[in-house]
C-alpha cells in the first residue's frame, strides 16, 4: 500500500522534467541553472562530461565534471531539480562504464571521451 502511494506521488514529480533530459554517462552536456541574485534571476551554463547517473524516478541524480583553471569541478543535481531549466547534449560519448570516476585521476588529453558517431539515413525519394 505504501509503495502504491509513493508511486502516485512520484508520478506528479515526473511531469516536471527539464527539457532535453535524454542523456547518458559520457555525454558532454550544457546544464542551464537558474541563479537568483537579489531580486533578479538569470541562467548560468555549467558544461562538462556526465560522469555518473544514479537512482530512479523522482530520486534520480546526475553528476557533471569539468576542468576550470586546471582544477576539476563537479556538480551533482537531482534530475527533477526546479533550478534546472534545460539540458543540452553537445556530444554523445562512447563509454563502457556506468560511472566514469577514473576521469578524476587523469590530466589533459587523457580525460577525453571517445565520441559516438551516428549515421543519419536520408529518406527515400520515390
Amino acid at each position: 500500500m505504501i509503495k502504491a502511494e509513493l508511486a502516485t506521488v512520484e508520478k506528479t514529480f515526473l511531469t516536471h522534467r527539464p527539457e532535453g533530459d535524454d542523456f547518458h554517462v559520457g555525454d558532454t552536456v550544457d546544464v542551464y541553472v537558474k541563479i537568483k541574485e537579489g531580486d533578479r534571476e538569470r541562467l548560468q551554463v555549467f558544461n562538462g562530461v556526465v560522469i555518473a547517473r544514479s537512482g530512479r524516478g523522482a530520486n534520480e541524480m546526475f553528476t557533471v565534471r569539468r576542468i576550470v583553471n586546471e582544477e576539476g569541478v563537479e556538480r551533482s543535481w537531482p534530475l527533477l531539480c526546479p533550478s534546472i531549466s534545460k539540458i543540452d547534449v553537445r556530444r554523445r560519448g562512447k563509454v563502457r562504464r556506468a560511472k566514469l570516476y577514473y576521469l578524476r585521476d587523469r590530466k589533459g588529453k587523457a580525460t577525453k571521451v571517445r565520441e559516438l558517431r551516428t549515421v543519419k539515413v536520408a529518406p527515400e525519394v520515390k
